[in-house]
């Protein structure tokens, strides 16, 4: 009997201890790491540091923003002697309000917390000081801070950091997800009440990827100096202007003014200054808009640059409204003549031709109505409206870009088009990411080559004898179109006298390296025309970017010749021009008409009539119908230039036969069989 006692009281603990064991082979091993982290959940807590954010460069390897290091502060508040005396001496070191800083320590010592940031990103000198102290409860962790050593170069461009080094704008926000480092972390070790014990570094935190911007920064400064003073000399209200590779798509500038510098947190007076004009503000184009209208009049009717084009002598009436045209207008003149003088009238009967389905249908391939996918954020879409909210005469005022509106980079990506020959490239400001080369969009076929090489060539005739001589660049061929939009007020629901001067243009005219799209927002009178304030910015920046890229010269530098500015004063559709005053045109003075013959005659005695000499200046050959060969001869025999493409019969020259010839003008013959 005692034996089977024995017996059962062996079993019972042996039982006892193998279910010890399996219990202990559980927690130990089994459910280990599960315990493990539960115990850490309750006895530590994880404090994030934010690893430094990725360096900016431009195309060329200068540093737009970087992180720099700098030391941040923090306590272990239960660890502290005086909370008193430490809220005095970290107040005065650290310029804060002693009180509230008292309050806060105090507050994480009755919930018993044993971590406490005091004061991010602090200066050198305070970092300096506090350690001169020697105090131990006084802890320093090392992290970044965004700084932009340029101050307020391509701010719009890159954006800033908010007070968590989080973008805000720009570059820095749309990449935040590439700029962002690895934050590293603080483990806070804690006792079962949730009572600081300790804190230690668990990982170090990791920078983000370096990215490499399409930006040129001497271009991108010539820009934006060039933008700044166009529009404070004409008193305007913004600008922008867009530098681009019209072959890759590549950004090579984009200012946008007023600007800011992003080394300073934002403030509630500088907010319209951080608008970026360029990509986010979109308005009426005005004249600009004539290129699509006549490239897709040279494609969906029988109109060449010759074709005659009835201007009405200037004035038009249409149901409810009177388009006028500038300089008391023009008859029947050839479509290249009217472009290059900027005629509305033209634009608008070349409108007619199109038809609004046509012409509707090319806004949509040139990337009006849709954004064009840059890589920057709140990129407006600009506005198209569709066919069926159209009016009477919607398509008369958007043949000459009323009634339509649309951005800077937007133009900048049309006017690469007819740079490139027809194809539309997808503008980018991104270059690489870390080692890793980001490709261009694949190009889509716009408009058929051939148009893209008439329409270069009629905006050659904007600048050698139209409303952008402004424009013209010594040892190189412009092509380009003016526009001087009448800014609408929507409230008094009528066009003011207040415009959007602008210029789109490229260069050289054979194998355009660059298009430059130049806007300046709130001009006033015949001084704030396109002509008059943005072709002289593209002639600088132009003239820097060839210089910069290394674009071979296409003609003698000595072979320019210097002609005064002509007005753009075509988008003046509803204004009374006779209101305006005279107008300036090639430096002469139109005078305004006499209201009746009598108002016209002299008074007192009359000075006797000198006959006006005759005009002795060189003109342009008739070419057409000739042979390549016949040409060339005469060109040679008269010493005049000629660039021919093309074979067969001569069908088109520019500038037309007839016209003043400059000097160092050189005639391109279209031929064809």
């Amino acid at each position: 009997m005692v034996e089977r006692r024995l017996k059962w009281l062996a079993w019972i603990v042996v039982a006892w201890g193998a279910s010890i064991f399996l219990k202990l082979v559980s927690l130990q091993v089994i459910h280990h790491r599960e315990y493990v982290n539960l115990a850490r959940a309750r006895q530590e807590l994880v404090v994030e540091i934010s690893g430094p954010r990725g360096t900016l460069f431009d195309r060329n390897g200068q540093v737009l923003a970087m992180s720099a290091p700098t030391e941040s502060v923090y306590i272990n508040p239960l660890k502290v002697p005086d909370l008193g005396l430490a809220a005095q001496i970290l107040s005065a070191e650290l310029q804060l309000d002693r009180a509230e800083l008292f309050a806060t320590m105090q507050a994480a010592k009755d919930n018993h917390r044993g971590f406490l940031w005091i004061k991010h990103r602090i200066s050198y000198d305070e970092s300096q000081h506090l350690k001169s102290l020697n105090l131990d409860w006084i802890s320093l962790q090392h992290e970044s801070q965004r700084h932009y050593p340029n101050g307020t170069l391509a701010a719009h461009l890159l954006g800033g950091v908010d007070f968590e080094e989080k973008g805000n704008g720009g570059i820095e926000r749309a990449l935040e997800a590439d700029l962002k480092g690895v934050p590293g972390k603080m483990r806070l070790l804690t006792d079962v009440k949730r009572r600081g014990i300790d804190s230690r570094l668990a990982s170090e935190p990791r920078a983000g990827q370096p990215v490499t911007l399409t930006i040129d920064a001497h271009l991108q400064f010539v820009a934006e100096r060039e933008l700044a003073a166009a529009v404070e000399s004409h008193n305007a209200v913004s600008g922008s202007l867009v530098v681009m590779n019209p072959n890759t798509g590549d950004i090579l500038a984009l200012a946008s003014y007023p600007t800011y510098d992003p080394n300073r947190p934002p403030q509630s007076s500088d907010i319209k200054n951080r608008e970026n004009h360029a990509v986010s503000v979109p308005f009426e184009p005005g004249s600009v808009f004539k290129v699509i209208t006549l490239s897709a009049g040279l494609e969906t009717t029988k109109l060449r640059p010759d074709s005659p084009i009835d201007c009405h002598g200037g004035v038009l009436k249409l149901p409810g409204r009177v388009i006028h045209d500038s300089h008391g207008g023009t008859g029947v003149v050839p479509m290249e003549t009217a472009f290059a003088k900027s005629s509305n009238i033209g634009a608008i009967m070349v409108g007619m031709r199109v038809g609004q389905e046509n012409m509707y249908d090319y806004m949509r391939r040139f990337g009006f109505g849709r954004k064009t996918g840059i890589t920057l954020p709140g990129e407006s879409a600009g506005r198209v409206r569709k066919l069926s909210i159209w009016g009477t005469t919607s398509l008369a005022s958007v043949s000459m870009g009323q009634e339509v509106s649309v951005t800077t980079v937007q133009l900048a990506q049309a006017g690469s088009v007819v740079a490139n020959g027809g194809l539309l490239v997808r503008p980018r400001i991104v270059l690489k990411k870390g080692s890793q080369v980001q490709q261009p969009s694949a190009p889509v076929r716009v408009i058929k080559a051939d148009t893209a090489i008439t329409m270069r060539q009629m905006m050659e005739g904007v600048v050698l004898h139209g409303t952008g001589t402004g424009a013209r660049l010594a040892g190189y061929t412009v092509g380009g179109k003016t526009g001087s939009a009448q800014i609408y007020d929507y409230a008094a629901h009528h066009y003011t006298h207040s415009y959007n001067g602008s210029f789109l243009g490229f260069a050289p005219i054979t194998n355009p390296a660059i298009v430059v799209v130049v806007t300046i927002n709130g001009t006033h009178g015949t001084a704030g025309f396109g002509g008059a304030v943005a072709a002289p910015v593209f002639k600088v920046v132009a003239g820097e970017a060839l210089r910069v890229l290394d674009v071979p010269k296409d003609l003698p530098d000595d072979g320019l010749q210097v002609a005064s500015v002509v007005p753009d004063v075509s988008d003046l559709a509803d204004a009374d021009l006779t209101a305006q005053g005279n107008i300036l045109v090639d430096g002469d003075e139109e005078a305004p008409q006499a209201a009746n013959a009598s108002a016209t005659q002299p008074v007192g005695p009359v000075a006797p009539t000198v006959p006006a000499p005759p005009d002795t200046r060189p003109r342009v050959p008739n070419f057409s119908g000739m042979t390549m060969r016949a040409v060339l001869a005469e060109a040679a025999a008269k010493g005049i230039a000629v660039v021919p493409a093309g074979s067969g019969i001569a069908r088109m020259q520019s500038p037309p036969a007839g016209a003043v010839l400059h000097e160092g003008e050189r005639i391109r013959v279209q031929f064809s069989r």
